[in-house]
């Protein structure tokens, strides 16, 4: 009897709502692996897109730019599993998801370490002001004017950390090491660490020289450094945000920038991305990063994988490694 031919094995379905840089660097490898449902490509309109396939799509990869909103879920009724690029996960309705039984599963403490190296980063950038020096130098000012104002050093600083997190306690790591003293404000004390704890963020910044913003964004994180909590901060304080934009009042820290109520500011993210307000172009007292604190080759190389690896755990009915919510 002549052989069956043989049949490739059909891969798993994703469904992609829009390619977020991860996907984009790694498609090729991705492809190789899972096959893609890829929305923005369709000329339907979403909805018409999702309702046609609603059927076949029981997972999905998202990230910030592509909320998975409770609409959405509804238009997806066999969607079993949201794994998102990123740590935070502000953009998917949690609730709702738990309500349908749909696992999720996030970048978990990829990102952890480069973070905090930016967060480092931005505030010795602000301190030392080595943006603000080097355009001085290239604007050929050092000849004309002389000597740049003097920074300020980043040892013996007491930095409050405001979300002890992974991200938080990297960070407070790193700036340990250049000798600042660490103070944290969290959800709850965490019991094994002895850094001061202060269930008042308001009462923390009036402590501290630096706040670090390294929580995740949620209904009772948004504007929570508002103008109180700024003003508290000081005329001597600095604020380095690479968490969220929304944690930070936008409005209220620019008015305190531009006025003077604050020394500086560094920030990674910002409440309307990619707009930023126009009138923090002009301070050389802020220094600003277009969200890429996690943009680097490695970072992206361990998060295609860890990707990967939750979407194979997902169609084989194995553990999810980095779990958020459990199906």
């Amino acid at each position: 009897m002549a052989s069956q031919p043989h049949r490739p094995r059909e891969l798993p379905l994703v469904l992609v709502l829009r390619p977020s840089p991860v996907f984009t660097v790694f498609e090729a490898q991705f492809s190789q692996k899972l096959q893609f449902l890829k929305a923005w490509e369709s000329p339907l309109p979403v909805v018409t897109f999702l309702t046609t396939h609603a059927q076949s799509v029981r997972a999905a990869l998202c990230s910030g730019e592509s909320p998975i909103t409770a609409e959405i879920l509804r238009w997806l009724p066999s969607l079993r599993f949201i794994v998102t690029t990123s740590a935070g996960l502000n953009h998917i309705d949690l609730p709702e998801c738990r309500r349908r039984g749909i696992a999720v599963a996030n970048a978990g403490t990829v990102f952890s370490a480069e973070v905090a190296d930016t967060a480092v980063g931005l505030l010795l950038d602000v301190l030392r002001k080595v943006s603000a020096a080097n355009r001085y130098v290239r604007a050929g000012l050092w000849k004309i004017s002389g000597d740049y104002p003097l920074g300020s050093k980043i040892g013996g600083k007491r930095v409050g950390i405001v979300g002890l997190g992974s991200i938080g306690l990297e960070v407070a790591k790193r700036l340990q090491a250049f000798g600042c003293i660490i103070l944290y404000n969290s959800r709850k004390k965490k019991p094994p660490v002895s850094y001061p704890y202060y269930s008042s963020v308001c009462e923390l910044a009036a402590d501290s020289d630096v706040l670090v913003i390294c929580c995740a964004l949620t209904s009772q994180t948004r504007h929570m450094i508002d103008k109180e909590v700024l003003l508290a901060l000081g005329k001597n304080g600095v604020i380095i945000n690479i968490g969220r934009g929304a944690v930070i009042d936008e409005k209220e820290l620019v008015q305190c920038l531009m006025q003077g109520d604050i020394a500086g500011a560094g920030l990674d993210v910002f409440e309307n991305e990619p707009s930023v307000p126009k009138e923090l172009f002009a301070l050389d007292n802020v220094v600003l990063l277009p969200h890429a604190a996690v943009f680097t080759k490695e970072t992206f190389l361990d998060l295609y994988e860890l990707m990967v690896a939750n979407l194979e755990a997902f169609f084989s009915n194995k553990p999810l490694l980095s779990p958020v919510i459990d199906e």
